[in-house]
């Protein structure tokens, strides 16, 4: 019976991974269409000194924390992607800046 419960449980987990690894692939197709905008914005920019708005970041994190507190999601989660992804997003600008 116990090897019985073990293979569940791992069929269980190899079910949830899979459903992991689709919604990895949706997160990519997000990020994707954010790189776009990001690029859209850039474009927009006349000094790299432009490319960090700390007001502009200030807000996100702001409204990120009280999306997440609305949704019942751990704002603690939330604000280490935003940042992480805000931070990658700003040294993207900075290789990628063309004036």
């Amino acid at each position: 019976m116990v090897i019985f419960n073990v293979a569940m449980k791992n069929k269980n987990i190899i079910k949830i991974r899979k459903r992991l690894d689709k919604l990895d692939d949706s997160f990519l197709n997000l990020i994707k269409k954010r790189t776009h905008l990001v690029d859209k914005v850039l474009s927009n920019k006349k000094n790299k000194k432009d490319i960090i708005d700390k007001k502009r970041i200030s807000v996100i994190l702001r409204n990120i924390k009280s999306k997440s507190q609305k949704k019942n999601i751990d704002p603690k989660i939330t604000k280490k992607i935003w940042k992480s992804m805000i931070r990658a997003f700003i040294e993207y600008e900075f290789r990628n800046f063309k004036k």
